[in-house]
């Protein structure tokens, strides 16, 4: 994994964060969650494509 690469996958993943925990507290619902996570992994195409709930 390249300095670029990684930059992504750290955005990613911190964006992703913020977004487990809005749900987790139910400030968003789970089709919210997938679609906030759709428009993450299109901005920062991450190495990892996937996410973990």
């Amino acid at each position: 994994m390249n300095r670029e690469q990684f930059d992504r996958e750290k955005k990613y993943q911190a964006a992703l964060a913020v977004a487990r925990s809005m749900l987790r507290q139910n400030v968003i619902n789970e089709m919210d969650f997938f679609r906030i996570e759709g428009k993450l992994r299109e901005k920062f195409k991450p190495v990892s494509g996937g996410f973990l709930l």
